[in-house]
């Protein structure tokens, strides 16, 4: 890169780093290289925090998240995780509507299998 631009991407760092070619060039590459990395970390991030919700909610009617899911995708119930939480947040009433889908579902299919275990997230 060029020294202007180097410059140009230093602009806010302290001491020399911002001012100084060859202090800021490999101050400028590190951010970079930490700025690639972070854009598939924040994805990543993004992903817990929307199961720590989804789980959460969960929990408070009875279920377990992973039978949540699973019951979601045995109705056929296509929705990722990002709206699942939003539901969970904001349209606590439409999330409730989901859990009780999938309990029904549950509870239907333990009755046409003969079991009479629902097991513990459903008791």
């Amino acid at each position: 890169m060029r020294k202007e631009r180097i410059l140009e991407l230093a602009k806010g760092f302290r001491g020399r780093r911002k001012n100084c070619i060859r202090v800021a060039r490999p101050a400028v590459e590190k951010a970079l290289v930490y700025a690639f990395r972070d854009r598939r970390q924040k994805k990543r991030d993004m992903r817990t925090l929307w199961i720590q919700r989804i789980s959460a909610a969960a929990r408070e009617h009875g279920v377990k998240y992973s039978n949540l899911m699973h019951g979601l995708q045995q109705d056929n119930i296509m929705i990722n995780r990002k709206v699942l939480s939003e539901l969970a947040m904001y349209e606590p009433y439409s999330f409730q509507a989901l859990v009780d889908q999938v309990k029904f579902m549950r509870a239907g299919t333990a009755a046409l299998s003969g079991s009479s275990d629902l097991g513990p997230a459903l008791a």
